[in-house]
């Protein structure tokens, strides 16, 4: 009789488990966009405010999230070895390009332990954009809890002209996707889209 009983134990121990697990996982912020799975728009009201991610650049400089203050600032997290973050790179170049003259800035987390291979990335790439050296992710640890996966590369988070987020991407994104986000951003700030 108790091997009979020995499987349901097992399965009800697994329910509740499981159960418990999604009761201790937070709810996400924001609502998934439409057609976009890993895209999620924050409401204006919902905003939470972006850290100020500052450090020193690949080549040295000094970076600070709030001296882009009144733009839409696009932070992408990236690594060279990450094979979604060589293939969104071009991506990320032409958004800079068409859209950095309407008030757009990308800028970007190098997650590679080495500086240089930030830099061959960088150098082979030429993205126009910076990115901060951050080689153990202490800056996304900064942004609020369950705003993005910190462990999967790449990941993007939109921050309005106000310094708060008002989108986030999992995944490599490309010029159609950012620009659906983006442009409603800018007119609501008053930029040219």
């Amino acid at each position: 009789m108790t091997t009979t009983r020995r499987p349901y134990a097992a399965v009800a121990v697994t329910v509740a488990g499981a159960v418990l697990a999604g009761c201790s996982t937070p709810d996400p912020i924001g609502d998934t966009t439409p057609g976009e799975q890993l895209t999620r728009i924050l409401k204006e009201g919902e905003r939470p405010v972006a850290p100020d991610f500052s450090g020193t650049s690949l080549e040295g400089d000094e970076i600070h999230l709030s001296g882009y203050r009144g733009k839409v600032v696009l932070v992408n997290a990236w690594a060279s070895w990450c094979g979604p973050c060589r293939a969104e790179a071009p991506e990320l170049k032409r958004i800079q390009e068409k859209w950095g003259g309407r008030g757009v800035q990308v800028l970007g987390l190098d997650n590679d332990g080495n500086r240089a291979d930030g830099l061959a990335f960088q150098k082979e790439f030429r993205p126009g954009y910076p990115s901060l050296h951050d080689p153990a992710g202490k800056q996304a640890l900064r942004l609020p809890h369950g705003l993005v996966n910190t462990q999967t590369l790449p990941f993007t988070i939109v921050i309005d002209p106000a310094g708060k987020v008002a989108a986030t991407r999992m995944g490599a994104v490309t010029e159609p996707q950012i620009a659906k986000v983006i442009a409603p951003l800018l007119a609501a700030a008053g930029h040219p889209s």
